[in-house]
């Protein structure tokens, strides 16, 4: 019976293994021999070793992209995170509407991402409710074309991205809030901790597990962006709001059809994404294990 442990382990592990084998990790050798080659559509290609990566590390629009999808990722990481927490000390502290409240900040989450960017297309047009309702409040020196203009294109998008995930991280703090050690939280009130004092000295550091979690997961999402850009600007305008999906998706299904070119580009964004996960994981679990 001891003998045969290993093969029963291995038997329970197969079929996850198999798929985890041809989900993952066969296409991501494809990628990565279709990105040495010059295929395009309709042609298989020749062996080209890294001249693609070559290609890649002097092209302006991929560098431009990758400008663009940090500082897209770095705003709504920020951002996300900040009002999610706010939130979430809302809800806490106010165990009456905690959870109605907690069912009202997730109703973005629940739409599409499709439906989020044609809402917020008409709302920030030039004649949409966005300008109105500066119009109205006397403020008409503020009225802009918010998608239009290269310099606030891609904060406009960000900020439908905010609207709608906020919510999820506040869900992600709050549970963190109610494992709370409840008493530490009546301690530290005894002790005169209240307000911003207990938030700090307190409660943050004891979120630290709640705060990887969301953290982690808000900087894969916003790396990985591509639907809002898609539907709201397609890129534009003059490539403010080009993301590296964004040009992957152009590289591959736009007029050069070039397979091999876009799947280069998606690699670039594997790398991206594990180092920046990789680097955010490892300091955010330090700090957990300071504390």
């Amino acid at each position: 019976m001891i003998h045969r442990r290993p093969l029963l382990a291995v038997a329970f592990m197969a079929p996850a293994l198999a798929t985890y084998l041809a989900i993952i990790v066969y296409p991501l050798v494809q990628g990565l021999v279709l990105s040495a080659t010059d295929s395009k559509i309709g042609n298989a290609g020749d062996f080209v070793g890294t001249a693609n990566y070559v290609t890649m590390a002097s092209d302006s629009g991929v560098i431009r992209a990758l400008g663009v999808t940090v500082a897209y990722a770095v705003v709504v990481v920020i951002a996300q995170n900040g009002i999610g927490l706010v939130l979430a000390r809302a809800l806490f502290m106010r165990p009456r509407v905690r959870q109605l409240g907690s069912t009202i900040i997730l109703v973005p989450t629940l739409m599409s991402a499709v439906m989020a960017a044609f809402v917020w297309n008409s709302l920030l047009a030039p004649d949409g409710a966005v300008n109105s309702l500066l119009k109205s409040l006397g403020l008409g020196t503020l009225t802009h074309v918010w998608l239009g203009d290269p310099s606030t294109a891609l904060w406009a998008i960000a900020l439908v991205n905010i609207w709608m995930f906020s919510g999820y991280s506040a869900a992600i703090f709050l549970a963190g809030y109610m494992n709370l050690p409840t008493e530490l939280l009546d301690a530290s009130s005894m002790d005169g901790a209240a307000g911003w004092r207990r938030f700090v000295s307190v409660e943050w550091p004891l979120l630290a597990p709640a705060t990887t979690v969301s953290v982690t997961l808000s900087l894969l999402g916003s790396l990985k962006v591509f639907e809002l850009p898609f539907v709201m600007t397609n890129g534009g305008p003059a490539g403010s709001t080009t993301t590296l999906t964004m040009l992957i998706f152009q590289k591959i299904f736009g007029g050069q059809g070039s397979f091999a070119y876009g799947t280069t580009i998606a690699v670039l964004l594997l790398v991206v994404v594990v180092l920046f996960a990789g680097v955010t994981q490892s300091l955010l679990r330090r700090r957990e294990e300071r504390i």
